[in-house]
């Protein structure tokens, strides 16, 4: 986004400029070459990562959608008529799996859709589950699937998923969507910048072509590249920080210090206490169901599960006003007499904007614990809707298909940066490429300033390291070119 990293001043399509210079009128001079330089080497590297990440968040983004056609004989029935009690729909299941536990159902809200009874395999991984799907009319069968986090990711979905996530690389393919995601807020920001200072300067001295918002699509060659990058970039550029900001949350490293962040100040997400008798439950995973998914265990480990209990909780869930599509957990019953609540908590759905979960007492169908989302802290709203926004989930196709259109628009932007590094090559020489923006641009910022960048560098490396240590590096190698570009001057005089 910007300037083509390679330009500065320059705005004829066929300049044959070798070399960029940073504008010498103003205080911002320095500054915006520092950003040209820094935007064009993060674009150069990070770009890549950006682009992996932007095609496979954006198949991702609609992966529901797909999902609803890919899985619709488990996911639908021909059946109608009265459905049968949850209960009796998970006895079913159980008869299906027998070598399995239960430990949670989805039910069916209406006839036509399909029961989700979820059991605990061992030789599932990390937040996966076992489903058995029942129609809830007849008790029979569609199929069994392996369901991932508490969004309900079905094997599409959850490849689709690793992929964006970690490049199915496990923990250390992590490493480069962190990197893409720490990278793209100061990309897009500098992006925006070095466009509308452009803009600003062609309008100052009465050039009637600037545009801000839309391409001049009067001109030809590297200026009309340079026209389609900055002027979709400043489009998206809201859509890329939000993102960025979301997508740190499940990092790995930033994604550590956001949650110390959220704990200290109180914003974590408000959770039920499935303890009957005894203290709270740590906090429910505020971010599960993508990246680094986890499923909430609240089973007593050594009995059987309480099936039996299933629609006396989901009665008193509903009179408690947990309506609309729910998960129940199924704890397990022990021979002490105590033990573990069920849970009843409404699943993240399309246009629903809270999720209110209740504890129940199966025996008695005593509601013992409430977590209404109108009492959460507002961080923590906020956070969850980013969440369901992220994944598309939200308002449902109408977020996915702008998800889409988000990640269609990066992509066009990525591909036509690299179009303005090959547009400048010069034209005579061999050289394939043009020259980066001039060296040493740092030590052109006022003493200020420079100190600012530096321990600005510093406190972003704290607490998104991956950037941080880029940047931190960035600007020491740059301040180091810059200082060995004078004294050759020097030297030569």
């Amino acid at each position: 986004m910007g300037e083509t990293p390679s330009t500065a001043t320059d705005d004829s399509a066929t300049a044959p400029v070798a070399e960029v210079s940073a504008p010498k009128a103003g205080a911002a001079g320095p500054f915006r070459a520092f950003l040209l330089r820094l935007h064009f080497y993060a674009g150069i590297f990070v770009g890549p990562f950006l682009l992996i990440a932007a095609i496979s968040g954006g198949l991702y983004a609609i992966a529901p959608s797909i999902e609803q056609i890919v899985y619709r004989d488990h996911l639908r029935t021909a059946g109608s008529g009265d459905m049968l009690p949850v209960s009796q729909q998970v006895r079913f299941a159980q008869a299906t799996r027998p070598e399995l536990t239960v430990t949670a159902v989805r039910p069916a809200t209406s006839p036509g859709e399909t029961t989700w009874v979820m059991f605990d395999d061992p030789a599932l991984g990390e937040s996966e589950r076992h489903a058995v799907f029942i129609d809830p009319v007849t008790g029979a069968s569609p199929g069994e699937l392996t369901v991932y986090g508490s969004s309900g990711a079905l094997p599409l979905r959850t490849w689709i998923d690793q992929l964006h996530r970690s490049l199915h690389l496990g923990e250390p393919g992590r490493v480069y969507s962190e990197l893409a995601a720490s990278w793209l807020w100061l990309i897009a920001l500098a992006g925006v910048f070095l466009w509308w200072s452009r803009y600003r300067r062609m309008s100052r001295r009465g050039d009637t072509t600037a545009r801000l918002l839309v391409p001049d699509r009067s001109v030809r060659g590297r200026v009309r590249t340079l026209n389609w990058h900055g002027a979709v970039g400043i489009w998206i550029a809201v859509g890329l920080l939000f993102l960025s900001a979301t997508g740190l949350t499940w990092s790995r490293f930033a994604g550590d210090n956001i949650t110390a962040l959220r704990t200290a100040l109180s914003w974590t997400t408000p959770s039920v206490s499935t303890a009957l008798g005894g203290p709270p439950d740590a906090e429910m995973p505020g971010h599960d169901g993508h990246h680094g998914a986890s499923v909430p265990d609240t089973a007593d480990r050594g009995g059987r599960p309480r099936v039996e209990d299933i629609d006396r909780v989901l009665q008193a869930a509903r009179d408690a006003g947990v309506v609309g599509k729910v998960e129940v957990s199924i704890p397990l019953r022990t021979g002490t007499g105590t033990g573990t609540a069920f849970t009843v908590a409404q699943t993240r759905q399309p246009w629903v904007m809270s999720n209110n979960a209740v504890a129940v007492d199966g025996s008695s169908g005593t509601i013992t614990d409430t977590s209404w989302f109108a009492d959460w802290p507002l961080a923590a709203k906020l956070s969850a809707w980013g969440i369901q926004l992220h994944m598309g989930l939200l308002f449902g196709l109408a977020s996915q298909l702008l998800l889409l259109a988000l990640a269609a628009a990066l992509v066009t932007v990525i591909v036509r940066g690299y179009l303005l590094w090959w547009q400048r090559r010069p034209t005579t020489g061999a050289r394939p490429v043009g020259r980066a923006p001039r060296r040493g641009v740092l030590t052109g910022l006022p003493p200020a300033a420079a100190v600012l960048v530096v321990f600005g560098a510093a406190a972003v490396g704290w607490f998104v390291p991956l950037l941080g240590a880029g940047l931190a590096a960035f600007v020491a190698v740059d301040a180091v070119i810059g200082w060995w570009q004078r004294h050759r001057q020097d030297q030569s005089i």
